[in-house]
């Protein structure tokens, strides 16, 4: 194993999981290490695979839930009309993996990073409008779920309570960091004068994004499943529609200037990078031919579920507020670890990104 698995002792590792799974494991392999551990389980048994996560050093922070409480809201989820994968195992004791760690099942599919097109086989029209629909829907029916089936696992969390983490989380990281991102302040200041007063309560994914949602299908696209529920919570689904706009590109989108980061950074590769952004959004696809507006995304959101977005200035901009406070929070993580970081023009954009909503330039 490479990376943060280096350490693990592969024949005690495959050995405990054959007797606690009751299959005889024939292979491991790391699939991801950043925010989580990600391990792949194979067995001799066609058709049944697992993957084995456990949390890594950024993980143990009061943003995420415990692993415990991430495996009883993937329990709860069973049943319900969100694909999602199967719980079969926690461990919370650092015997075996060096920390305590979950075993899910495996789901087929492909996820879509920031910044990259969509799987080969869905860039025509009519798959990525697909996309969008099943993106938007998979949405509705999470915060359509009884509420009443996680109170016992989910915290309840208000707007209010939301925008104050979120800023005293930004204020603890730029305090190692050093890094006073241009106008984020003026925007947090902003967020606390406008929160909105009434809202529904739903079950909250907490990072809902095409990052996290398993797309399967050869000719048209399925999500099989919608992973990393270590952010779940009980709280306004706004926030969450905000956040998924937030990566949708619409023609006519404003493009901020970025002479002042050019001259600011020296990191032309980085620069590079955000000018392209800058010109196709987070996600460029949904600026392709086919995939709706995000007008078009919210009628939907709204004929589903019964919820009008209303108050929707406040959600985007706290949607690149915290974007953004989660890219400081990653700038922090490489200062202490001793590593170089290229973070910082990257929270710099999302603070000029949340600056043009909360002036009304960037509108839905």
């Amino acid at each position: 194993m490479t990376g943060n698995g280096a350490d693990i002792d592969i024949a005690e590792l495959e050995s405990y999981l054959s007797e606690e799974l009751g299959v005889v494991v024939t292979g491991t392999e790391v699939v991801h290490d950043g925010l989580n551990l990600s391990i792949a389980i194979s067995t001799e048994e066609d058709g049944r695979a697992y993957v084995l996560r456990r949390p890594n050093k950024l993980r143990h922070t009061e943003s995420f839930n415990e692993l415990k409480q991430e495996y009883r809201v993937m329990q709860r989820l069973r049943d319900t009309a969100v694909n999602a994968p199967e719980p079969v195992l926690v461990r919370d004791d650092d015997s075996v993996v060096g920390d305590s760690f979950l075993v899910m099942t495996y789901l087929d599919g492909e996820t879509v990073p920031l910044g990259s097109d969509l799987p080969e086989r869905f860039r025509d029209a009519p798959a990525r409008g697909s996309v969008a629909t099943l993106l938007i829907d998979t949405l509705a029916e999470i915060h359509s779920l009884d509420v009443a089936r996680f109170t016992d696992v989910c915290e309840r969390r208000t707007v209010g309570e939301q925008v104050a983490r979120v800023i005293d989380q930004l204020d603890e990281a730029t305090r190692v960091t050093g890094h006073e991102p241009p106008v984020l302040w003026e925007v947090a200041d902003w967020l606390r004068q406008n929160v909105p007063s009434d809202s529904n309560t739903t079950l909250v994914h907490g990072d809902y994004r095409p990052s996290n949602v398993l797309f399967a299908g050869a000719d048209r696209p399925e999500i099989s499943g919608v992973l990393d529920w270590e952010t779940a919570f009980l709280g306004d689904p706004l926030t969450e529609l905000g956040y998924l706009l937030l990566r949708w590109r619409d023609d006519g989108d404003p493009t901020p200037q970025l002479a002042e980061l050019e001259a600011r950074y020296s990191n032309e590769e980085v620069i590079r990078d955000l000018k392209e952004t800058n010109e196709q959004g987070l996600a460029p696809f949904t600026n392709e031919p086919g995939s709706p507006s995000r007008r078009e995304l919210v009628a939907r959101y709204e004929d589903e579920t019964g919820t009008s977005f209303e108050n929707e200035r406040f959600y985007r901009a706290f949607s690149a507020f915290m974007l953004a406070t989660v890219w400081e929070n990653l700038h922090r993580h490489q200062i202490e670890a001793g590593a170089k970081s290229d973070w910082e023009p990257y929270v710099d954009y999302m603070a000029m990104l949340a600056d043009s909503i909360v002036r009304g330039e960037f509108q839905l």
